[in-house]
């Protein structure tokens, strides 16, 4: 004689638990477990574009070929041009040691006047 199959076992057990405690706490895990699986792969897509945009921030561009080289290599892979160092940052970073100085001009003397004209 042929054994019920685990399905039916789970389906007496689940109606036999559901009005209890027990019951309660096995549709909370299902629907946390639920939740949990609809929200990875949101999760998982924002730390990977975020990992993405770190990697991109630290990479430059070799004026020679093209070629795309993490700012930690001071010349190009596969070219062997200098690479143009990273303005603004510390100089373990690759970046140039002095800043420019930033002149403060009054709004006025900076403002553009622009008047319009029609066009024949």
């Amino acid at each position: 004689m042929r054994s019920p199959i685990p399905l039916v076992w789970i389906a007496l057990l689940a109606l036999v638990l559901l009005p209890t405690a027990a019951g309660r706490v096995l549709l909370d895990l299902a629907g946390g477990f639920v939740l949990l699986m609809l929200a990875l792969p949101f999760v998982l897509g924002g730390v990977g574009w975020i990992g993405w945009k770190l990697m991109q921030s630290r990479m430059r561009t070799c004026p020679a070929c093209g070629t795309v080289n993490f700012a930690t290599a001071a010349v190009c892979q596969m070219c062997g041009t200098e690479l143009p160092s990273v303005s603004g940052g510390t100089p373990a970073e690759g970046g140039s040691t002095q800043r420019t100085q930033e002149v403060s001009v009054p709004a006025s003397s900076a403002t553009i006047d622009i008047s319009a004209e029609d066009v024949d």
